[in-house]
């Protein structure tokens, strides 16, 4: 148990994350540090940590606003269209002018089989973004999406996190 706490703590000094979210997770590896090795709450603290330490701190992709090669992939990928690809288009330019993230969130509504998964992947190919598919058909319950709270044995975290978590094991 000591061995895998050291592991941690050097994970946790190793990453570029934020100095309060590093102060936290310490907090919960000495909790850990003090409880029997095969508590039910030992194992919560472990997947908590594991998802934390898991996730990519200080990782950032650089956007790419070229509105030629923008234009160029979603004509490659998109026959027709021609009034949504416009709107895509002005909306990478005012973010290219702005260089801020802050500000509205493109929202592509339409029934199954339209292309709006196709879309969204090819815009995050123009800006050279990662683009991960998260589907939020079925769900029941708000703790899904967000993530469930850390009293319960079996929480997990959100399917946003969870689709971050599954790309950064892919790559």
């Amino acid at each position: 148990l000591q061995s895998e706490i050291a592991e941690y703590k050097q994970k946790i000094a190793s990453m570029d994350m934020p100095e309060d979210v590093a102060e936290k997770l310490n907090k919960e590896l000495s909790r850990l540090a003090k409880m029997p090795p095969m508590t039910p709450e030992g194992a919560v603290i472990r997947s908590y940590v594991d998802a934390l330490v898991a996730l990519p701190w200080g990782k950032f992709t650089e956007d790419n606003f070229d509105l030629q090669r923008a234009q160029e992939i979603l004509d490659r990928d998109h026959y027709g269209l021609k009034k949504v690809k416009e709107r895509i288009l002005e909306y990478l330019a005012v973010r290219a002018l702005t260089k801020s993230n802050r500000g509205p969130v493109l929202c592509l509504v339409g029934p199954p089989g339209v292309g709006k998964t196709s879309l969204a992947s090819s815009i995050a190919e123009a800006i050279s973004r990662k683009f991960t598919r998260i589907s939020l058909g079925g769900v029941h319950d708000e703790g899904e999406i967000r993530g469930h709270r850390r009293t319960y044995i079996g929480s997990m975290p959100g399917r946003i996190i969870h689709g971050c978590l599954l790309y950064t094991s892919d790559a």
